[in-house]
């Protein structure tokens, strides 16, 4: 099972993407533990992560969590699929990266 935290501004839009995030996995078979945090806590629930991903608003944060994490994954979710809520793609790009 990956661990997968979504690190946020704080927003009720990555709520309802963790959500279609974990139907996604579920239905693709991707066994996964997945939640969304405050940006303000990245410093203590990161560590637990196999793989970071940053919402679209705190891109300019992106620095930071690799310094932080140099040996985790650490992404920032495409605008695009963060506006759409599509848990499926952000999903997909997850398992690529974790390949």
């Amino acid at each position: 099972m990956k661990i997968i935290r979504l690190f946020c501004a704080g927003g009720l839009s990555t709520g309802l993407l963790v959500k279609n995030m974990i139907q996604a996995s579920e239905e693709m078979g991707f066994q996964a533990d997945i939640s969304a945090h405050g940006i303000g806590s990245l410093d203590t629930r990161g560590h637990e992560a196999d793989i970071i991903l940053l919402g679209p608003q705190i891109r300019y944060k992106l620095a930071t969590a690799k310094e932080l994490y140099p040996e985790k994954p650490v992404f920032v979710i495409e605008p695009k699929m963060y506006g759409m809520l599509d848990g499926k793609a952000v999903i997909q790009e997850i398992m690529k990266v974790l390949k």
